[in-house]
């Protein structure tokens, strides 16, 4: 029997969400009271690094690496050939072209690396606010595609506005790995850049907070938006970007997208439905496996190709970064399939199951 939608939502909220409120809750705290501000003084860059280091083997990484099972399963059927050769395509191709765009040109790589992330990340957020914590004023299209521009911001637009040399420095360290330079990009952390940025930041914020303070039935629906809005903005803004990044991408973003796909699996949502949080997380890990270890090796690779010396820290976590940037492109594919199945960018209710609503 399929474990009810309600039951499987609460508890996906207890594994998925709780987290990433009480980790960078708890960030921005430190943040806000000194202790994290300045990096290279309380807290030097190595350590900021742990959290990305973490995320190659725990749910960072992984989390796209059951990509190949997910078109099968968003459809509501068993896991074929056919979609599993699909995906594989699609990731060589899409990612074998854009990792190629970086050692051709690095800054436009760069570039499309955070325009894709925006709109990767933010897209991760409308589904875990309508089909996981049942945010009801986001029941259009606009209202959710508002909603993902916004969120999209957070963590890719606020850590430039508020510490423009770590942000600076991280641009420049992976345009530096394929022999480039910043250019002409730099404008963009000057304060009539930065400005403007944060302009465009908190125009979407406000504008995304206030349509749905309009369209809510339920102010505590809003608050949990709105809330979620206010604790980012106070994370981004306080912890410094490789930390923040690091975190929000590990236990925000990856978890939350995990617990999707546990309520994909029939298996594991049953298992999560009966309380075997356990046996849930081993069969996603169990899928992660293989494809997390060939990406591991695909770091490897890439580390071999490119024209600097890898040696230090903060390079290999530049190549990871990079190799992150490429299997994103392809993985925002498969993400966006799965959206269509779920309805996430149809009116009405966005579904937690593979098969679309109305077709259930």
């Amino acid at each position: 029997m399929t474990a009810p939608d309600s039951t499987v939502r609460r508890r996906l909220v207890r594994l998925t969400v709780v987290p990433g409120w009480l980790v960078l809750g708890t960030a921005a705290v430190l943040g806000a009271a000194g202790l994290v501000v300045a990096p290279e003084q309380s807290l030097p860059r190595r350590y900021q690094f742990l959290p990305l280091v973490a995320s190659a083997l725990l749910v960072g990484l992984p989390h796209g690496a059951v990509d190949h099972l997910t078109p099968s399963r968003a459809r509501g059927r068993a896991v074929s050939v056919r979609d599993m050769a699909a995906v594989g395509l699609l990731y060589a191709v899409l990612g074998g072209l854009y990792a190629a765009l970086w050692f051709l040109l690095p800054v436009a790589a760069f570039v499309v690396f955070i325009l894709l992330t925006w709109v990767h990340w933010g897209q991760g957020e409308v589904h875990a606010l309508g089909a996981v914590l049942a945010v009801e004023h986001l029941d259009t299209p606009g209202s959710r595609a508002l909603t993902a521009l916004a969120r999209g911001t957070l963590p890719m637009l606020v850590p430039l506005v508020a510490f423009p040399g770590e942000y600076r420095f991280v641009a420049s360290e992976l345009v530096g790995l394929f022999g480039g330079s910043l250019g002409p990009l730099t404008a963009v952390f000057d304060p009539t850049g930065r400005a403007v940025v944060a302009v465009l930041v908190a125009g979407l914020l406000v504008g995304a907070v206030a349509s749905g303070y309009r369209r809510a039935d339920s102010r505590r629906s809003w608050a949990v938006d709105a809330g979620e809005v206010g604790l980012l903005v106070g994370f981004f803004s306080l912890v410094p970007p490789i930390l923040a990044v690091g975190l929000y991408f590990t236990c925000w973003h990856a978890l939350r997208h995990v617990g999707r796909l546990i309520a994909l699996d029939p298996v594991a949502r049953e298992a999560l439905a009966n309380g075997h949080t356990g046996r849930a997380l081993g069969r996603f890990t169990r899928d992660a496996t293989p494809l997390t270890l060939v990406s591991l090796a695909l770091l490897g690779l890439l580390a071999a190709l490119v024209p600097t010396s890898t040696a230090g820290v903060t390079d290999l976590v530049g190549l990871y970064l990079v190799l992150i940037a490429a299997l994103t492109l392809p993985h925002v594919v498969v993400v966006a399939h799965l959206d269509r199945e779920q309805a996430v960018w149809t009116p009405g209710k966005m579904g937690l199951t593979g098969g679309r609503p109305g077709q259930r």
